[in-house]
This record gives C-alpha cells, structure tokens and sequence, in this order.
C-alpha cells in the first residue's frame, strides 16, 4: 500500500525530528571534555534551569512553530498546484536559499538585540534562554513562548514567504536552519566540523554571547556575523586548549559596560 505524505506535512515535522536527533547526536559528546567550551561541572552548576523544564520548553516551543506552519501552508496553498509554476533550478533554489538566509539572520539580529535593550523585554521574555549560561545542543530553542513566536516562528515565516520558497524547498532549508542552531548552541568543539570552517557565527560565537561579559555583543544568529560586525556589536575572541582538557573562549580585548 502506497502512503503519500505531503510535502507541507514533512516541511512541518522534518525540522522538529531534525532537532531531536541532531541534538542526540551531540549529546553523545557531552561527557567527554576534551570537546567541551566548559566543563560538564560548570553545565550542571551554572545553568539556572533544570533540563526536564528545558524540555518541555522546547517542546511548547515546537507546537506553536507547527501550528503556525500548518497555517501558512494552507494560506500559501499547496506545492503540488504551483509546481507547475515553480523554477527549481539549482540556482533558483540557491538564490532562494540565501535570501532567507538574509531575512532570518537580519529579522532574528535586530529582534534578539532589542530583547536585550528593552529592560523589560530582557526580564520578563529574554532572560529565560540565558538561563542557560552553559548552552547545551537540545537546549538551542529553550525560550520563553512569547520570544519563540516573535524571534524563530515569525522570522522564519518571513524568511519563507519573501524568498518564495516551496513547502518542498522549506523543507531542506528549516532542517538545514534546526541544525545550525543546534550546533550553534551545543558548547562543543568537535574537529572538521564543517559549521565552524565555513561560518563565523558558531558555537564559539555564540557562547560568547551567553557569558556576562558577552551579552551585549555578538547578537548574530544562525548564520552570519555581518549585522554584528556594521553595527558595533561583534566581539572578537580567541579559543583556547585548557590543560584539563576541552577549550575556553576568551574575548581579545577589553569591553565597556554600556
């Protein structure tokens, strides 16, 4: 018996499978330290929130990412009717591709920075996803729902509907979107990785962002650092082997409190 699956239907799951599985993987590595930015001691005593309750954050998170999904799918109609329509070249896709690489990276900078900068925003929303000052791969989309909605569902909606993308497309590109922000996250540094050859803004980066000295600057997610670097906000660091083991990031330079 012949099951067909829709491609609306696998553009709406495949990056929640994505994340659980690309999350596992990493979590593999998580006991040894050797790969870690910081300690499993420092993981478990320095986060201010439990992982059972960073679980089922990410889960509420992931049910309104589908709902919202569901919707603009059938807003935008079905990939079948329009396939007739729709040029997918590999150029056409490429474009296609980074476009929503430059919506979702400039929707998600000047978001994440007002979250910052808005006290109020910070207390209430923000500070939830930075309880987690040791980050960890399943821990990527841990925020409150509210952030969650206005940071990833609707930047990545928007990130759908101005490249022009099909439901099939959406579906190699929102896994491909899940993955990069898992690895972004992960407080890893696993050798040939090809995130860390190919993209500035990795886990190292991004750690940098979690610590205190660090939440003022390096805003860009998931993928590249230019808004970072035209407004001010990048903070250069070095990554260094720590002789007991794994390595330690470390800002290059002094930073004001402002």
């Amino acid at each position: 018996m012949e099951i067909n699956i829709s491609d609306e239907f696998l553009g709406t799951v495949a990056p929640l499978v994505v994340y659980w599985l690309y999350s596992g993987f990493y979590m593999l590595f998580g006991s040894q330290e050797k790969y870690r930015l910081h300690s499993k001691k420092d993981e478990d005593e320095k986060n201010l929130v439990s992982k059972k309750a960073v679980v089922k954050g990410v889960l509420l998170q992931q049910a309104i990412q589908a709902v919202v999904a569901i919707i603009l799918f059938t807003v935008t109609g079905s990939d079948e009717n329009a396939a007739s329509n729709v040029n997918h070249s590999i150029f056409s896709l490429g474009r296609q591709f980074f476009t929503a690489m430059v919506v979702l990276d400039t929707w998600q900078y000047f978001m994440h920075r007002y979250m910052h900068q808005n006290k109020f925003m910070y207390r209430h929303i923000h500070s939830q996803h930075h309880k987690l000052i040791v980050p960890y791969a399943f821990g990527a989309l841990y925020n409150h729902p509210l952030e969650g909605l206005l940071l990833d569902t609707i930047g990545g909606a928007l990130a759908f509907l101005l490249s022009g993308m099909s439901p099939r497309a959406s579906i190699f590109f929102f896994s491909f979107a899940t993955i990069k922000t898992v690895d972004d996250h992960c407080g890893l540094w696993l050798p040939g990785n090809l995130f860390h050859i190919f993209f500035q803004n990795n886990s190292a980066y991004h750690d940098v962002h979690h610590q205190l000295y660090g939440t003022k600057y390096n805003y860009s997610q998931p993928f590249f650092v230019v808004w970072d670097r035209i407004l001010g906000t990048y903070m250069p660091f070095s990554l260094e082997k720590k002789e007991s083991g794994g390595f330690e990031v470390r800002p290059v330079k002094a930073v004001k409190d402002n």
